[in-house]
């Protein structure tokens, strides 16, 4: 059963790719390779292209008689959605319908949607269950948020049946040591906080140590990359047992401060990380943490990898071992 892969020379996207060839499915991967890594694509064939190329998605959809689509092909880099909301806009929301246009078309109607808590803007209750109001804070969680509009009315009018995935932060590395996190730029912590511990001589800011917090640092509530990628198999087969097109959320119900995860870098490289503390930016909330009891009772899915001590681990593995695929 072939399941086109949007965005899957990425760093989600090409985890998922994995658990998808795993559980019996044959991913095929779309990427414009502009921000992904071909040498991610391990499981499946790599069309490269942009998913708002029609001529290439048509002749997908007919060369692998395409079953679903997971949609991770987007851009996710908050400080650029405010310097370039268009940008987003267009790359995010405008391909994300060409490709809908594209799946009506070829008769293909079911697609899981790589969401995000951003969606959400600042909670107003912790943990934030999916009946959170939507009101988002940058263009990239309104991008994400009009991507679940769409969903929504091409279920209405077309009969699509859809999933949104709405992540809170991932993290971590494939634990067989196939796949990494190589981001450029890098914005996620623990991979900064291991880029300080190997003494590359960057020093990891800490964005605000005043919140109302127990260590005055942000709390957020970290997801192993490999659950995240498993939570969309579940997605899959969900839609496939004539499960309702919804939302869910996907976290682990707890949460780590900024300190905790830096003291659990230094712990698991024995290194010590040089760490600058500046002022808060602008719209980070000061804990943000998932209820995911939906995603536990509707897809049967829970976190297995995501203690901070084995989602470091990982992370720490891939980094010092050259040979890892990035």
């Amino acid at each position: 059963m072939h399941i086109l892969v949007t965005g899957g020379a990425g760093y989600i996207g090409s985890h998922t790719a994995k658990c998808l060839a795993q559980a019996g499915y044959q991913p095929v991967v779309i990427d414009n390779c502009q921000r992904g890594h071909r040498d991610a694509v391990q499981w499946g064939p790599l069309v490269e292209a942009d998913i708002a190329d029609r001529d290439a998605l048509d002749r997908i959809f007919s060369e692998y008689s395409i079953h679903a689509v997971l949609h991770f092909a987007a851009f996710a880099y908050v400080g650029e959605s405010m310097h370039n909301p268009g940008l987003y806009f267009q790359n995010n929301v405008a391909k994300s319908l060409a490709l809908l246009e594209a799946m009506q078309a070829r008769g293909v109607r079911k697609i899981v949607f790589s969401s995000t808590c951003a969606t959400y803007g600042n909670p107003k209750t912790i943990p934030i269950a999916e009946d959170h109001p939507q009101e988002p804070v940058n263009p990239y969680g309104e991008s994400k948020r009009m991507v679940e509009r769409l969903l929504h009315w091409y279920g209405q009018v077309h009969g699509f049946q859809w999933v949104a995935l709405r992540y809170f932060n991932a993290a971590g590395a494939d634990p067989e040591g196939q796949l990494s996190e190589n981001h450029d730029p890098e914005t996620h912590l623990i991979p900064l906080a291991i880029s300080a511990a190997l003494g590359s001589g960057q020093t990891l800011e800490i964005y605000g140590t005043d919140y109302d917090t127990p260590d005055g640092t942000a709390i957020r509530d970290y997801l192993h990359v490999t659950d995240l990628a498993t939570a969309h198999v579940a997605a899959l087969r969900y839609l496939d047992h004539g499960g309702a097109s919804t939302a869910f959320n996907l976290g682990t119900g707890h949460g780590h401060s900024v300190r905790e995860v830096i003291e659990m870098v230094e712990r698991v490289s024995g290194r010590k990380a040089a760490v600058k503390e500046v002022g808060r930016r602008a719209g980070d909330p000061p804990c943000l943490i998932a209820d995911a009891k939906k995603s536990a009772a509707f897809l049967a899915w829970v976190p297995t990898h995501s203690t901070l001590e084995e989602i470091v681990q990982t992370a720490w593995n891939a980094r010092k071992v050259p040979s890892i695929q990035r």
